[in-house]
């Protein structure tokens, strides 16, 4: 059986709204089959997305004004996209892999925890909720839309995040649960390089892609 191969598209510390652009040419471009698969890594600044099915009272008084705010078309609820964090928009063709939702999404977190766990990190699902947690502390997020079954948007893993924006939302809808990230429980800053990496070895072995092309 042939593997699709994925180009890696490292977008580095961009303004939410320009990778937001670059991810809907993209898309366009591999719903029309002129560009392949592609992954885009991307670091925001401080910004807060809601999903099309977001409740805007998730979004607190309390959250710090240095933040944007912007309605977005994946579904879930409100999130924190921030420096120190890395955020995935996998454009990819279902129609290469499997035409299903769930198992895109299931796939998405798994990545995330094969990713974890080479950090010694043991990271698993909360039943009924979307996400990877550690523990009862919820330490990535996804949220996708699927257009002719060629995804966009992603997945957010808090890497050296700074937490305290957490505190200005009510993160997913979930009132009962934390946030935490690799710093919090490694006690150390992390390297975002390596940390994508081991993301690109768990995606490709996730989805079976045969090799990346690496865009920088």
């Amino acid at each position: 059986m042939m593997k699709n191969n994925i180009k890696i598209t490292d977008l580095g510390q961009m303004d939410y709204q320009s990778a937001w652009d670059y991810q809907k040419e993209t898309h366009e471009k591999v719903l029309k089959g002129k560009a392949p698969d592609t992954l885009i890594f991307v670091e925001h600044e401080p910004v807060y997305t809601l999903g099309k099915n977001a409740d805007n009272n998730h979004l607190l008084q309390s959250a710090p004004d240095d933040a944007k705010v912007y309605n977005v078309e994946r579904g879930g609820d409100i999130t924190y996209h921030g420096p120190g964090q890395i955020v995935g928009y996998p454009i990819l063709d279902l129609h290469h892999y499997q035409k299903s939702i769930s198992w895109y999404m299931r796939t998405l977190e798994q990545v995330l925890i094969d990713s974890l766990a080479t950090y010694g990190i043991e990271a698993g699902l909360k039943e009924d909720l979307t996400g990877v947690w550690v523990g009862d502390e919820k330490i990535g997020a996804q949220g996708v839309r699927i257009s002719r079954w060629v995804t966009m948007h992603g997945f957010a893993l808090n890497v050296n995040t700074d937490l305290n924006y957490f505190g200005g939302i009510i993160p997913c809808g979930i009132f009962e649960y934390g946030v935490t990230s690799m710093e919090k429980i490694l006690g150390t800053k992390q390297d975002l390089s390596d940390v994508k990496y081991q993301i690109i070895e768990s995606f490709t072995d996730a989805f079976q892609m045969q090799e990346t092309v690496e865009v920088n």
